[in-house]
């Protein structure tokens, strides 16, 4: 190869190596600034306007009751929505985030005493109550309150947990569904197919179980150390929505 051959090759040679590092850095930077730009936009993102729910969302959370959005307003509901799965999460008080809102106050108003009218019996020992209004559920050893009461997800509309006097009949600690493919751990079955067991998401977050009541990993683990075989499970009230 000769002189100018080969100067004429690297020359080519270089053009090339140019070409694909500019690509690279163009399409880096690019990439890297869509990631960033969206997530900066989604954790930033407050809408200025006041929704239809105002009023109640601004007492609920403590706020001064104006019924106009402010910045302050805006984060403290953005970060209820965060909290409770509620998409999307710009603050707006909507009638979605308004019905979390009310069934959450209803929760605190249980307080200690969830069985306050007595709906779930109190003449069968041990027993876990599940109250679908509210989104509850507790254990009782006849009238006294063993353990709760804690937020749960029943079934969504189309697929209600099943109300009625129930037991449990089988337990499965670390079990699998083979219809919808997913772990349930600390599954306890009442009524069929439905259980109490645990999920990885929020219990709050719509639109709801396939009928199982659903729970956070810690009060799933406490029922399944306090219930066993045989144990009365009560099912009332209906859920929200269905």
């Amino acid at each position: 190869m000769t002189t100018a051959t080969a100067s004429r090759a690297n020359v080519r040679a270089r053009r090339r190596l140019g070409v694909l590092l500019g690509a690279a850095v163009l399409a880096a930077p690019l990439s890297v600034a869509a990631g960033t730009g969206g997530a900066q936009a989604a954790t930033a993102s407050c809408t200025a306007g006041a929704g239809p729910y105002q009023k109640q969302a601004e007492r609920f959370l403590g706020r001064p009751v104006d019924g106009r959005q402010s910045a302050a307003d805006c984060r403290a509901i953005r970060d209820f929505q965060l909290d409770h799965a509620i998409s999307p999460a710009v603050g707006y008080a909507g009638p979605v985030t308004w019905g979390v809102m009310d069934l959450v106050a209803k929760q605190r108003a249980a307080g200690n005493n969830p069985n306050a009218e007595r709906t779930c019996p109190v003449n069968k020992g041990r027993i876990a109550c599940v109250d679908l209004t509210r989104q509850l559920s507790w254990i009782q050893d006849g009238s006294r309150l063993a353990f709760g009461p804690v937020p749960i997800r029943s079934g969504r509309d189309g697929y209600e947990t099943r109300t009625g006097l129930k037991r449990i009949y089988w337990r499965s600690v670390d079990h699998w569904s083979t219809i919808y493919k997913v772990r349930m751990p600390y599954s306890q079955f009442f009524d069929g197919g439905q259980a109490f067991h645990s999920i990885d998401g929020n219990v709050w977050s719509a639109p709801g179980s396939h009928g199982c009541v659903n729970m956070r990993r810690g009060d799933a683990r406490t029922y399944w150390s306090m219930l066993k075989n045989g144990d009365d499970v009560y099912v009332y009230g209906r859920k929200p929505g269905t």
